[in-house]
């Protein structure tokens, strides 16, 4: 039995969990937003950080990083309750597909049934969704919002890294990220090529998830940290 997660935010630097593989690939039809409010890691109540979720777009690619966890449901349940805590925001899971680094020309994913922490995109039923604005206003409240376990625009800096470390970049990170240095009054980034992350990982787990109860989401949406 083998458990798979698919990170497209915060996931992809630092997963928290122990996992027995990292494979570096893409999902379709979704794209990455910093559309969700994040109240107790990255910022509070009172002022909310902007995180990653994901929004439903037709043709869209979304890169990041799967983790597998084997052996069994106690090493699932060890692996989902410290996500469910993290990704606490995140009021839906959805199984989606996914496809391995070099088979972007593929019709078959590598992968089925992969678990992706989604938002629902209604204020309505989803209190911790915010919504699009213009990125002026995106950067100022990443600029400016900070949490227990640090600032937002470290966040956004992180996953800009990340992304550039498994080489690849993404326009609307790199924008939003360059809007916050204007507001922070900053130099602009530089990676050395030399840090570039490659290949699977793997660690060895300690412990097994009674059956998980997922569901998909409707076809039309599904929205990580």
């Amino acid at each position: 039995m083998v458990f798979w997660v698919f990170g497209y935010g915060s996931l992809v630097w630092n997963p928290g969990f122990e996992y027995d593989e990292k494979v570096l690939g893409y999902i379709k039809n979704y794209r990455r937003v910093f559309d969700l409010a994040c109240i107790d890691h990255r910022g509070t109540p009172e002022h909310p950080a902007r995180t990653c979720t994901l929004e439903y777009q037709e043709g869209a690619v979304c890169w990041g990083a799967a983790y597998s966890v084997r052996g069994g449901s106690e090493r699932e349940k060890l692996a989902m309750e410290y996500l469910e805590r993290r990704e606490c925001e995140y009021d839906s899971k959805t199984l989606v597909d996914f496809y391995k680094e070099g088979e972007f020309s593929e019709t078959e994913p590598s992968l089925t049934g992969v678990i992706v922490f989604t938002s629902t995109p209604d204020k309505e039923s989803n209190k911790y969704y915010l919504g699009p604005a213009p990125l002026e206003d995106m950067a100022r409240q990443i600029a400016t919002a900070f949490g227990p376990c640090g600032n937002n625009r470290d966040y956004l800096f992180l996953l800009e890294k990340a992304m550039f470390d498994i080489g690849h970049e993404e326009d609307y990170v790199i924008e939003l990220a360059n809007e916050v240095r204007k507001v922070l009054g900053i130099a602009g980034k530089g990676f050395p090529k030399e840090k570039k992350l490659s290949g699977p990982t793997h660690h060895p787990l300690k412990s097994n998830v009674p059956a998980l109860q997922l569901h998909p989401l409707p076809e039309a949406i599904a929205m990580d940290s």
